[in-house]
């Protein structure tokens, strides 16, 4: 645990349990905005960040490394968009159904009916699987919660999709051969981020453009620490160091990239921290889409049922719940479609051969 940590091909790794780790802090950090309504709800717990910000920066880090290391090595973007397709999708239309039919028809003050046939509730398939609307406003739903939005997290499912489709395209035009080329893939949303930020420029932008200029930061970074995994090294002693810079730099800007490099050097260094003891937890069924997709809507239930819950019993209520939906999804819905994404790559060459690819042929600079 004190040695100095290498990043490790293969699956030797903790990102499955640390993916829990951050969908749980998302959990408690959205106990607090349906307890106290909205955001603003939610405690900061350093400086301005609270327990879900820094939750979805961490999933976005990782990301960022995975997904570039899933790109780089399939080689393919036809294979790589079939397994990030299925990864997303099935599960996301399940639990959007589950929203739709089983808990806005247990949260609807309307007549059945009525809710079956509004049009609020017949276009949630089309917008929020396009991602156009995720908040899920049903009918009459949670009326007398503070928040009457039925899937909340769906949100940020969006960025993680125009990652993927960035990703994608940079690979396709050759702009990921060189390890120079990913690093511009953090440093120039890096330089746009210090140069607009905290400008009236800044606060005219679309929302959309906003949480693209904040998720590019993350994401970015972690495609970075891929693409340099041979020249990092990690220690436990550079938590508390990379922490203490972002502290120095609190009133400045550059806080945000500061944060950053804090949680991506901790993610890296938990991810790949050798600890035989805890080599079981990468055995893990990886539910933590499922907590993250499914913990709002019960959440929501539960506070419309007993609105005098607080913060610790509704995160303890919600937690059981939660976690059987997740497994549920993992094991009847995701884990079997991510078997079938060969079959579904093959299916969309339409008859064409995957071209040779090398994966030791890039990133050699």
């Amino acid at each position: 645990m004190f040695k100095t940590v290498k990043i490790r091909d293969g699956h030797d790794n903790f990102f499955t349990p640390l993916r829990l780790i951050f969908a749980l802090m998302v959990v408690v950090g959205h106990c607090y905005a349906v307890v106290f309504g909205g955001p603003t709800g939610e405690p900061h717990i350093f400086y301005h960040y609270t327990f879900s910000y820094l939750a979805v920066n961490l999933f976005f880090i990782a990301s960022g490394f995975l997904v570039t290391k899933s790109m780089l090595y399939r080689g393919d973007v036809i294979e790589f968009g079939a397994a990030r397709f299925l990864r997303i999708y099935p599960g996301l239309l399940v639990h959007v159904l589950f929203v739709m039919l089983i808990v806005g028809v247990l949260a609807t003050s309307m007549p059945l009916m009525e809710y079956f046939t509004h049009r609020d509730f017949l276009k949630q398939p089309f917008v929020v699987l396009s991602f156009i609307e995720t908040e899920m406003y049903l009918p009459q739903v949670f009326e007398t919660n503070a928040e009457q939005l039925s899937s909340a997290p769906l949100w940020t499912l969006r960025y993680e999709i125009l990652a993927y489709i960035g990703t994608a395209i940079l690979f396709a035009i050759g702009f990921m051969r060189k390890r120079w080329m990913i690093l511009a893939q953090f440093v120039l949303p890096a330089i746009a981020y210090l140069a607009i930020f905290g400008t009236a420029f800044y606060d005219e932008l679309p929302a959309t453009i906003q949480a693209l200029m904040r998720f590019s930061l993350p994401y970015g970074l972690g495609a970075v620490l891929y693409a340099y995994r041979d020249r990092l090294s990690f220690h436990i002693l550079g938590v508390p160091l990379m922490i203490g810079l972002a502290c120095l730099t609190s009133s400045l800007t550059s806080q945000e990239i500061f944060m950053n490099f804090a949680l991506g050097y901790f993610v890296i260094w938990a991810a790949f921290v050798k600890i035989p003891k805890l080599n079981s937890l990468q055995n893990l069924s990886d539910i933590s889409y499922g907590i993250y997709i499914y913990h709002w809507c019960i959440m929501q239930l539960l506070f419309m049922w007993m609105p005098k819950l607080g913060v610790a019993m509704l995160f303890a209520l919600t937690l059981p719940l939660t976690i059987l939906l997740a497994s549920a999804s993992w094991h009847i819905i995701e884990k079997p479609m991510l078997k079938r994404k060969k079959g579904l790559a093959d299916a969309l060459r339409f008859g064409r051969k995957k071209r040779n690819y090398d994966p030791k042929a890039v990133l050699l600079d």
